[in-house]
């Protein structure tokens, strides 16, 4: 005859023969949570009475859990729902008006793109809140816009970005009409994503494998890549250059990164010169001899600069040479490594990469000379790697 096996109230479990309650977070709910299980001691030893506490305890996270989803839920009457006017109070603009002089004022030579992303995040304001006058909106309101967000599972990331451009926006508004009303963004926390990684700069001989790729397959799409890998450029940087940007008769041949309708540049510091040597000297020649005003049309026209589809075509074929591990902006944080490891000053490497300065004093005078630049430039193509497979790569050295 078989031994009982004694069995435990479920959700339960015993340590030193006292019961624990242990329940796994719905996965739909695990953006409310810092732990993947809910673990509370019973403080007792009794199976009947662990039995009754674990019932308890299981109808009351039940109950909970219910009502996280029910607020995460779209109005299920939205369909048939007659738009209501809003109320808005007077002096105050509503969250629509609010778009529209944001647009209007902020958005002049932005873009499509501009006004497109700035309406998606006041429609995610709207349809969790409702429309508006921004003074109705309370630093709670912003809190529970916060958690319907991490409702519709996205990152940490997204949640920061939409939250942060609302607070621009509101921000904005607020100082350009003078109201005396509070930001409700101000303040709003988001938690942070430990799980999120920093994108990796590419290894030296994962980058002379990338660049023998460029030169073997010598299309635009890799003129592209090997043009960023020796300039660090960001990568709507280099898809909106057009032919004029390129000087290459000049003693020192470099490229001149400046605003162009379609393609705005991301801060002050971000205007520069960069001298151009390496597999980037190699594939501006090779732009240069197409004839187009563009230097990559199938990306970038007069209106726009598709830097998004030339950033999803490039590491998908990245993935292809160098594995899932690396993205094209890989190749910027790499730039950096390979300018520190070379020996060039912090000045010059922020100069050379567009970073914003740090100080008032990097703001003094017209920087480095292209001469000067030219020759720390020259220093990462001095000792190239022996094989793209080397494991001891003096490519950064």
């Amino acid at each position: 005859m078989k031994p009982k096996v004694k069995v435990h109230p479920k959700y339960t479990y015993t340590k030193e023969g006292v019961y624990y309650f242990c329940r796994v977070i719905p996965k739909d709910l695990e953006p409310y949570y810092s732990r993947l299980r809910f673990v509370k001691s019973l403080r007792t030893k009794s199976s009947t009475s662990a039995s009754f506490a674990a019932k308890h305890i299981a109808s009351k996270l039940d109950d909970h859990w219910l009502k996280l989803r029910l607020s995460q839920m779209d109005d299920p009457l939205k369909s048939i729902r007659r738009a209501v006017p809003a109320s808005p109070d007077k002096g105050f603009p509503t969250t629509q008006q609010l778009l529209e002089t944001y647009v209007l004022v902020k958005g002049k030579g932005r873009g499509e793109l501009f006004a497109r992303t700035a309406k998606r995040n006041i429609s995610y304001l709207e349809d969790c809140l409702g429309q508006r006058s921004i003074n109705q909106y309370s630093t709670a309101n912003a809190a529970t816009f916060r958690d319907w967000l991490f409702g519709r599972q996205l990152s940490n990331a997204s949640v920061l970005r939409i939250t942060g451009a609302l607070k621009a926006m509101f921000n904005f508004i607020i100082n350009e009409q003078g109201l005396s009303c509070n930001n409700p963004f101000a303040k709003v926390y988001i938690p942070s994503d430990i799980q999120t990684e920093k994108r990796k700069a590419i290894p030296p001989n994962f980058m002379v494998k990338l660049q023998m790729s460029c030169r073997a397959l010598d299309d635009d799409l890799r003129w592209l890549v090997a043009m960023i890998s020796d300039t660090g450029m960001r990568l709507s940087e280099a898809v909106g250059l057009r032919q004029e940007d390129l000087h290459l008769d000049n003693v020192v041949p470099y490229l001149e990164i400046a605003p162009h309708g379609s393609r705005r540049l991301k801060t002050a510091s971000s205007k520069r010169v960069i001298p151009l040597v390496g597999e980037a000297l190699w594939a501006a020649q090779k732009v240069k001899s197409a004839d187009h005003s563009f230097c990559f049309p199938r990306y970038s026209n007069e209106t726009t600069c598709k830097s998004n589809s030339a950033s999803a075509a490039i590491n998908k074929w990245l993935k292809t040479v160098i594995g899932n591990t690396y993205v094209i902006h890989g190749l910027r944080h790499s730039f950096r490594d390979r300018l520190r490891n070379v020996g060039a000053n912090t000045d010059l490497i922020d100069q050379l990469g567009g970073w914003s300065l740090k100080t008032v004093g990097q703001g003094y005078g017209d920087g480095y000379s292209l001469e000067f630049c030219g020759l720390w430039m020259g220093k990462l193509v001095e000792k190239p790697c022996p094989s793209p497979n080397s494991e001891n790569c003096e490519t950064d050295q």
